[in-house]
């Protein structure tokens, strides 16, 4: 028995293959090592810019070589397809029109790129690329919101966009909201690979970096992931003291240093974007978190990333939330702040310690049998912090 003979796709085909599946763009890059990206890497995980994060970070010279993904790969072909969506349109599931929170003050905001499972649809385009090859012969490999590849690298190098000052990609004339997925294949495609990559299109404009809340855009495209609080509100242990009051109303990621960004400002003026969808999660009830089990969290926000699979980090993103946000003589906001008093848990009794200080609302410590003298050291530390109030 022979194999049968393996084609390779026509490129332009191949392109319109993933654009008629629901990419946005699509474009093709050699399945070179990424040199420079890996050099980036290693400096910043020494430098300690990197927070924790494993991601890329965890093996840089895997996440910068397509061809430990995939053994003998030699091309890549990127798919990125757009996420910004019209939120006027979203309901809540009783009917009731959601609004941002400062209509609704113990609601949390999301970031727009998880408002929606957007990787879902775009792993959907990517797989009928990856199934194209491979029924002409050829292996491939689908990678999304995976540590294996930098994608963003990937995306630049098939002439897809270029780095913004914010560290985002940037397509030209359509700006950074995207998502960023991508097929390795061993399959010897033509790539789009331009002589010159895209040019900045950036020019001497800082508004990502000075909008920021927390500076951690340290340098044209460095992120210092201590200070981002998208990171932050993903790593283990308490959340940062310093951090909280900056992340107001942020239950999940954070959208700013792309919300200033002038090239999404344009699109969001010149393109009428898709509804956003009935399932999106524009705002989170975060009175609602406190008080739900472990299994109704994981159901219904397993798909963020949560440190360690733990509902515990969810709570303790809602308290810091709720402390920046909350009524302070609202009964409700009230009631859960009592019950995360007492909770069993230290991390969550520490943050509803900084919680209720921050709210002004001191008088709710004494409520707690035990609590002024509770051994645990984190809360020692926040009831001897000096924390200014939204009262104060």
């Amino acid at each position: 028995m022979t194999d049968r003979p393996r084609v390779v796709p026509d490129r332009d085909e191949l392109l319109a293959l993933g654009r008629s599946a629901g990419l946005d763009a699509v474009g093709i890059a050699p399945a070179e090592p990424f040199a420079s990206t890996l050099r980036d890497l290693e400096e910043r995980k020494a430098a300690g810019l990197h927070g924790g994060m494993a991601f890329t970070y965890r093996k840089p010279e895997r996440s910068t070589d397509p061809g430990q993904a995939l053994p003998g790969a030699q091309a890549i072909v990127v798919g990125a397809r757009s996420y910004l969506r019209d939120e006027s349109s979203v309901h809540a599931p009783e009917g009731r029109c959601i609004e941002r929170p400062s209509g609704e003050r113990t609601e949390g905001r999301v970031a727009r790129y998880a408002w929606s499972d957007h990787y879902r649809d775009l792993r959907g385009g990517l797989d009928v690329v990856a199934a194209r090859l491979r029924g002409d012969g050829w292996r491939a490999r689908v990678l999304v919101d995976d540590n294996a590849l930098v994608d963003r690298e990937a995306a630049r190098r098939a002439g897809i966009g270029w780095y913004g000052k914010n560290a985002n990609l940037l397509l030209p004339g359509q700006g950074s909201w995207f998502v960023l997925g991508s097929v390795l294949t061993d399959a010897p495609l033509p790539t789009t690979q331009p002589d010159e990559l895209v040019a900045d299109g950036c020019g001497t404009c800082t508004r990502c970096l000075d909008g920021c809340p927390t500076g951690a855009i340290v340098a044209p495209g460095v992120v210092d992931a201590r200070r981002c609080l998208a990171w932050l509100l993903q790593v283990d242990g308490p959340f940062p003291a310093e951090h909280r009051v900056a992340l107001g109303g942020r239950i999940y990621g954070c959208d700013d240093c792309q919300e200033v960004c002038p090239p999404n400002r344009r699109v969001e003026r010149r393109v009428t974007p898709p509804p956003a969808g009935p399932e999106a999660e524009i705002v989170v009830d975060v009175l609602g978190m406190l008080g739900a089990s472990d299994d109704e969290l994981l159901a219904r926000h397993g798909r963020w990333y949560i440190p360690r699979r733990q509902p515990r980090y969810l709570r303790r993103n809602a308290l810091v939330v709720l402390g920046n946000v909350a009524d302070p003589h609202d009964p409700e906001a009230v009631a859960a702040l009592r019950n995360a008093l007492d909770d069993d848990d230290p991390l969550i009794r520490s943050h509803a310690v900084w919680a209720v200080r921050r709210l002004g609302r001191d008088d709710l410590l004494a409520e707690v049998p035990g609590l002024v003298d509770d051994p645990d050291p984190e809360i020692q530390a926040e009831l001897a912090a000096s924390i200014v109030s939204r009262s104060g």
